[in-house]
């Protein structure tokens, strides 16, 4: 027992000195329910909500999230779709009363399954899904405890509104709170790790230029593994971008005639352009001294693309072109995903205006205009060479 407490103590000191931010909201999330507890500790606040106040704090502990775009998406899906789920139930109950007897659990029977069925069928959308799956599966819950309650009609009303009324509670105190102490930003965490990724592929790219053409003198071999941990990011980019949405604007060539220093150039020129990008993100400054690393690239694009068509391996074995070509093919496409990235970060910096930088005196000549295409050994496939 004696371990298992130090075990776990030790635990816990690593998760708050790794991000403080947990536990502060730990504490928010705490003070958010200890405030719509209220509800029931004070009468006069308990004759007005009865035992319906309970769903108030259920919804303080569904509703807070981590970051406020989590937060206010959850919020408003519980709202609205309470609010959605509530009014149809109670009109079915209506439309339902008017018959009577066995007919009418009939019609409330046939109502609760179109609605449950075709509303879990809509989720299923990837575009709704992401945004408004947990709003689709309350509506679903809402609309079926009313429907079938079993209740005369005032009753009905009277349960809806009390529903609607604690939701509500329960749904403003966790917006406040998180909102207006310390909130934890969806968009500015997305900020630090699109900045942080594209440093380690700017790294990982220069590194690779060095080590699989041969450059001697390098030792940050180490860093050529980073770029496996940005395809793990992928889900949690997918997340917070979804979060922010909701956010208010705050091996060797083997012997073929190929030179590797062409293709060395074009990697480590791909890896100072990513890295030069990635500083404008963090810093919010504007700079175009990645352009001039693009521009290297792409010059050293065109004397590839030429070697390509001159023929010089006519006398080669074909074992040995293969390989030369892929990873031509690769790293051209590679200068061609570069150069959508550094064009997109220059958009991003001319919308909130980021401050120049003292190196701003290269002009911006990122564009590719024209695409040709070399058949491949096989004759089954063709590489997109991009050149200017």
């Amino acid at each position: 027992m004696v371990n298992v407490v130090s075990g776990a103590a030790k635990e816990a000191k690593k998760l708050g000195e790794e991000d403080p931010r947990r536990i502060v909201h730990s504490l928010k999330v705490g003070l958010a329910i200890t405030v719509v507890s209220l509800l029931y500790y004070f009468d006069f606040l308990y004759e007005g909500f009865g035992v319906s106040a309970m769903w108030a704090v259920i919804t303080v502990v569904v509703v807070f999230e981590f970051s406020v775009g989590a937060t206010l998406g959850r919020g408003v899906n519980r709202g609205i779709a309470t609010l959605l789920g509530g009014a149809l139930g109670v009109g079915a109950h209506r439309l339902a009363s008017f018959t009577g007897g066995e007919i009418q659990c009939v019609i409330l029977g046939v109502s609760v399954f179109l609605i449950a069925t075709v509303v879990t069928f809509i989720r299923f959308f990837p575009k709704l899904k992401a945004r408004y799956d947990y709003g689709l599966l309350i509506f679903i819950l809402t609309f079926c405890l009313i429907t079938v309650s079993g209740s005369r009609d005032d009753e009905v009303i009277e349960m809806a509104h009390r529903r609607l009324s604690t939701v509500l509670v329960g749904g403003s105190a966790t917006l406040f709170i998180s909102l207006f102490i310390f909130p934890n930003w969806a968009g500015e965490d997305l900020h630090k790790l699109t900045a942080s990724n594209i440093e380690k592929l700017g790294i990982f790219l220069e590194g690779f230029g060095h080590v699989y053409f041969h450059v001697q003198n390098y030792e940050n071999q180490a860093s050529l593994d980073e770029y496996k941990t940005v395809l793990n990011f992928k889900a949690i980019e997918d997340s917070l971008v979804n979060f922010a949405k909701w956010e208010p604007s705050h091996d060797t060539v083997r012997n073929s005639k190929q030179d590797p220093r062409i293709m060395h150039k074009m990697s480590t020129e791909c890896g100072y352009a990513l890295r030069e990008v990635a500083m404008v993100i963090k810093t919010m400054t504007c700079s175009l001294s990645a352009d001039h690393h693009i521009v290297n690239a792409k010059t050293t694009t065109e004397k590839l693309i030429s070697m390509l068509k001159t023929g010089l391996w006519a006398d080669t074995d074909l074992v040995d072109i293969i390989p030369a070509i892929t990873d031509a093919s690769l790293l051209i496409e590679i200068v061609s995903c570069i150069v959508k990235i550094t064009d997109s970060v220059h958009e991003l910096a001319t919308l909130p205006k980021f401050k120049s930088s003292t190196d701003a005196h290269l002009t911006k000549q990122t564009s590719l205009e024209k695409v040709t295409r070399i058949p491949s050994i096989e004759g089954s496939h063709s590489f997109n060479i991009v050149v200017e």
